[in-house]
């Protein structure tokens, strides 16, 4: 195996903090293998279960917390719950197992504020399969970790009461005027945070699903986005379930992109067609919000609407400026209402947005450009 080396930084006056809080004696020595090698970062505290944890917790003062859902003694719900009631916007990452429980368990957690995920390896096979899973785990820790002092996970209560009036909008970041063209389909996309925003947004996008396809794609790996999908469809009281290759494309459901394929849009004689394809991540991201962003500006001749929510890196702003310069429109959200403000808030200082609104004003917002009304 290689020597491992630290990975790309950003700079920080103090190092980010980390509670690695697991029963596996091979992930906690893995984890904490790796974050000592980054220099803006530091172990804290190492903990083998819930318990153990929130007895260490004030006194380790952690910024981010790792932590196992499945672990004797206290859990990890138990153990997310309590944790945010001694500090409520504390970023917590849940490590979680490739399976049908995972996953359950793991959007459960999300929707009681966790702010994101990240697939264990299989310890059996740590050499060749942790290398992603600590990429994808330190990019993570560094970015919430970056946000010490601003706001991190939202409860889910708290972003349906934010205000309905955003925040000013920075100098540098200019709206476009609203396209007047009606969308054949509505096109989102979302990474860190994404699963509580994509809940609030697909109630608000209720009214017109039976109007006009609605096709998501969530940064997530695979199992955890079919069950992402049964909880969306649940929420919508919508018709929802992973896109299929070769599909038409029609209204009246919600399409979300399988974990590990990414799903495009291409037009045939009869129609628009689904493809779903194993080609390579983008933006280290597979499924990518670029991969539906840019095969829809075409496919749809830019007749599009494209949310970009909350989410690290700038996924979703190339594919963003597509839509816009053919047509389309798109709406960010703004950094009030998003764990981490990245892939938004790259599409609006990229010039892509028509709007950057607040997550619970996008879905009313949508609905009334389905109805014509573009103020």
């Amino acid at each position: 195996m290689s020597q491992l080396r630290p990975l790309p930084q950003t700079k920080s006056a103090l190092p980010v903090r980390v509670m690695i809080v697991d029963d596996a004696v091979v992930v906690r020595g893995l984890v904490s293998r790796w974050i000592g090698l980054e220099p803006d970062m530091q172990v804290v505290r190492v903990c083998k279960n819930g318990r153990e944890a929130l007895e260490q917790f004030e006194i380790a003062s952690p910024d981010v917390v790792v932590l196992d859902i499945e672990m004797p003694e206290l859990d990890g719900i138990a153990t997310l719950k309590e944790l945010l009631i001694k500090r409520p916007r504390l970023p917590v990452i849940m490590a979680s197992t490739l399976t049908r429980r995972g996953a359950e368990i793991t959007l459960k957690a999300l929707s009681l504020g966790a702010c994101d995920c990240v697939p264990k390896p299989d310890i059996n096979n740590a050499a060749g399969a942790s290398e992603e899973f600590r990429r994808e785990l330190i990019d993570k820790i560094r970015h919430l970790g970056g946000r010490r002092g601003a706001a991190t996970a939202l409860p889910r209560q708290e972003i349906r009461a934010a205000p309905l009036t955003h925040k000013a909008l920075a100098n540098d970041i200019k709206l476009r005027t609203f396209s007047k063209v009606l969308p054949r389909a509505i096109l989102v996309g979302s990474s860190t945070g994404g699963p509580q925003a994509l809940q609030l947004l697909v109630k608000g996008l209720a009214p017109i699903v039976d109007r006009v396809p609605i096709l998501v794609v969530q940064h997530m790996p695979p199992i955890f986005t079919a069950t992402l999908a049964e909880h969306l469809g649940r929420g919508a009281g919508k018709p929802a379930r992973e896109a299929i290759n070769g599909e038409p494309l029609k209204a009246g459901l919600i399409y979300v992109a399988p974990g590990g394929k990414h799903l495009a849009l291409i037009r045939r004689d009869h129609g628009v067609e689904i493809v779903i394809d194993d080609s390579a991540p983008i933006h280290f991201c597979k499924p990518a919000v670029d991969a539906l962003f840019l095969s829809a500006s075409a496919a749809l001749d830019g007749r599009a609407l494209a949310i970009v929510l909350t989410g690290m890196g700038s996924d979703g702003k190339k594919g963003s400026l597509a839509i816009a310069d053919n047509g389309g429109n798109v709406i960010a959200q703004d950094e009030a209402t998003s764990v981490i403000w990245g892939m938004p808030g790259s599409t609006a200082n990229a010039g892509a947005c028509a709007a950057v609104l607040p997550i619970n004003e996008i879905g009313p917002k949508a609905v009334r450009i389905l109805s014509g009304d573009f103020s």
